[in-house]
């Protein structure tokens, strides 16, 4: 194995949940940027990619380690970290499965949290980094049979506000909340039934929300776009 320090990057990003849907559009647009892109997902990528796919559940924490281990090892410490790894969930409050809202809690929550905590140090320790983080418009947004979801994503918001104010003026802290964007995300979501025709406000592509992370991440480092909202014009919330 060879040191890190033989191995200089100009720039290194962590993309967690990008084999499939906005962090696999990420990922690619970095990689087209001219990063180094690991990513990490329990799902291996479908198709060919200048991105490196490093196996990873972000919830379990030997997986985390492995990942930091391999990270720090191969190539040092990232300069972008984009959390992106989440599910959705729709179950009504006085009926739904709560080992489903854990199962969602743990990722959406607990796994960004971890990937913080896992790769923040490093970016302190070198000076500057970026941590971007898909959020929602869900976020504060009370539906019914969203309460979960939501929620998980309203907790993200107040972790991203945090991690800015821990770490500033070290480290930009970016968060995405995209709307209704045409993924596998609905296929994906625990107990849901929407698509994204039948909640009827058109869509954004997974390159839509893409190109808003590489838009606030190429701003001058004094530039800091702490929270971006990307909507389909049509969707009213």
């Amino acid at each position: 194995m060879v040191a890190a320090s033989s191995h200089p990057q100009t720039s290194l990003a962590v993309v967690s949940g990008g084999a499939s849907g906005i962090g696999k559009a990420i990922a690619e647009q970095l990689a087209a940027a001219g990063k180094k892109v690991i990513i990490a997902d329990v799902t291996t990528p479908q198709e060919e990619s200048e991105a490196e796919y490093f196996p990873c559940n972000v919830t379990n924490p030997e997986d985390i380690a492995a990942l930091f281990a391999h990270i720090s090892q191969n190539y040092g410490k990232p300069d972008i970290l984009v959390c992106c790894a989440g599910q959705g969930i729709q179950e009504k409050l006085t009926e739904g499965d709560p080992a489903k809202w854990q199962q969602v809690l743990d990722l959406n929550i607990m796994g960004t949290l971890r990937l913080i905590r896992a790769f923040t140090p490093g970016m302190l320790e070198q000076g500057s980094g970026d941590v971007v983080i898909i959020s929602s418009v869900a976020a504060g947004q009370a539906f019914a049979y969203g309460g979960v979801y939501a929620a998980s994503k309203s907790a993200l918001n107040v972790i991203a506000e945090t991690l800015r104010l821990e770490t500033l003026p070290t480290i930009r802290v970016i968060t995405i909340a995209p709307g209704v964007t045409d993924t596998n995300f609905f296929e994906n979501t625990i107990s849901g039934y929407n698509t994204v025709e039948s909640i009827g406000y058109g869509a954004l592509s997974a390159a839509d929300v893409a190109e808003t992370v590489l838009f606030a991440l190429q701003q001058p480092r004094h530039v800091s776009l702490n929270h971006l909202t990307v909507r389909p014009t049509p969707q009213p919330f």
